[in-house]
């Protein structure tokens, strides 16, 4: 069944140096959100996971024998699966018989590799440029036999960028499907429930496809917890969830009734008992699999708080698991700022609240944003005339939504900034306008793609210093 949401992680603290004086606020976080940005680089992930001794291939404590394969291919996909090709093929190099990577169509500037195909594809809204990428790593196993090893680089947006539909379902089917679920609220892991009944090589389908080969996916994770069979719909993971999973998620959201009818015909039958359900755990397709996260939020998190301490600020990471409406996550962050200045809890200004995870929007308005730039224009509202506050909210990928920002970043004085200029903040949270409020006002992030993705990162920073303008910042991709 799908788990509840809500904000869980046990709490890390870092006192701040002794006697260091905390620089400005916006210094600080931008430096910060740089090294958070590093941190998740996925070569550098891999280069500190994975290496090559003779032929030996070690991987954390498992090792594979490359000797014992006739055939090793590398396929795959996600937001960061093309940068893990450039450092696989690095570190593997003639020993790869051939590689198919789906990688964003938008990543510039676009990784290259000699011996691995990178194949532009599409996100949020999958097309027939993933299909055609996935068509082409298939072909490219043909027959898989016990002496072939397949490494699949798996990443965040792979539910996306990895597309096959299940017989019976149009590409266009499940296009409406994940515009219905985009705008509905609901968290990535239902949305995984219905991709992963929708596909021909989600939920563990993949693995199915490739049995008997050896299967190593590498995975760098964006899903809250870490939960192997969401990130990317798990396509050589085993699947907890069921048809009647995803078919109360489509109802839970008021979705049902708007999707095309061929998709609700597969849900409804699979929910019946009439279709065969996604592979589970035990199956003896997975008796050759191993599944490895090799990278994660928490790594980004402490790389930001670790910036800010060094700077002088008193650390706290809150949770790597943050989740729900992103206007009440930044409410969250500006009370936690109220009683650090007003009340000196849990310490004493300057203080920087760390904080990772994937928000949601339920999309009411007409307007343009996305969910950090929505979670720091909610949290401008609550730390309004607070001095000293600022909230910062970023996705690692570098895209926000469909906008080109990162996310945003919020100070005491842009509520007041705003109302001069004749804009209602209240009035663009309503319209999910968030996008269109700081381009007229100032505030946002931009990295671009970053070739990378494990969640957003929040940061609440209280400190001590004279107050200088929160203007757009632009961050140089990874």
């Amino acid at each position: 069944m799908i788990p509840a949401v809500g904000v869980s992680s046990p709490i890390k603290t870092v006192k701040a140096t002794k006697g260091r004086l905390a620089p400005q606020a916006p210094r600080a976080i931008i430096k910060a959100l740089q090294e958070a940005l590093i941190a998740a680089d996925p070569q550098t992930i891999l280069s500190r996971r994975i290496s090559l001794k003779g032929e030996v291939l070690h991987v954390d404590s498992l090792s594979f024998d490359l000797s014992r394969f006739t055939r090793i291919f590398v396929i795959g996909g996600g937001k960061a699966s093309g940068k893990m090709a450039v450092e696989v093929e690095r570190i593997l190099g003639r020993r790869i018989t051939g590689g198919v990577v789906n990688i964003p169509d938008y990543l510039r500037p676009r990784p290259h590799c000699e011996r691995i195909v990178l194949h532009g594809a599409t996100h949020p809204i999958p097309s027939a440029k993933g299909v055609r990428g996935v068509e082409k790593m298939l072909k490219l196993v043909g027959n898989p036999t016990p002496s072939d090893l397949v490494v699949c680089l798996i990443s965040g947006g792979g539910s996306a960028l990895i597309p096959m539909p299940a017989e019976g379902v149009s590409l266009r089917d499940i296009q409406k499907a994940t515009e219905l679920l985009l705008k509905s609220g609901a968290d990535i892991d239902e949305m995984n429930a219905v991709r992963k009944h929708l596909s021909a090589i989600k939920g563990g389908r993949l693995a199915e496809k490739l049995y008997p080969a050896t299967i190593l996916s590498l995975i760098i994770s964006d899903v809250v917890g870490d939960r192997l069979d969401s990130i990317a719909s798990g396509p050589t993971v085993p699947d907890e969830t069921t048809y009647d999973d995803a078919q109360s998620v489509l109802k839970k959201y008021s979705t049902w009734d708007k999707l095309p009818e061929r998709v609700r015909r597969t849900i409804a039958l699979g929910a019946a008992g009439k279709t065969e359900e996604t592979p589970k755990e035990g199956a003896k397709i997975f008796e050759r699999v191993s599944n490895v996260i090799v990278g994660g939020n928490k790594l980004s998190c402490e790389a930001a708080a670790e910036s800010l301490q060094t700077m002088g600020y008193t650390t706290l990471i809150l949770s790597t698991r943050i989740q729900g409406e992103a206007k009440e996550i930044g409410r969250l962050f500006s009370s936690i700022l109220s009683d650090v200045i007003e009340n000196k809890l849990p310490f004493p200004p300057p203080v920087a609240v760390v904080a990772g995870g994937e928000t949601t929007v339920t999309v009411r308005g007409d307007g343009v944003g996305g969910r950090n730039q929505e979670l720091a224009l909610s949290a401008a509202i609550g730390i309004k005339g607070l001095e000293n506050a600022y909230v910062v909210s970023m996705g690692t990928d570098g895209v926000d939504g469909p906008t080109n920002a990162a996310g945003a970043l919020v100070d005491w004085e842009t509520v007041h900034k705003a109302r001069k200029l004749g804009l209602d903040p209240g009035t663009f949270l309503q319209n999910n306008d968030s996008n269109t409020f700081f381009k007229r006002l100032g505030g946002l992030i931009v990295t671009g793609p970053t070739g990378t993705n494990v969640n957003d990162i929040i940061m609440a920073v209280a400190c001590e210093q004279p107050h200088v303008n929160v203007g757009n910042r632009v961050l140089p991709a990874v």
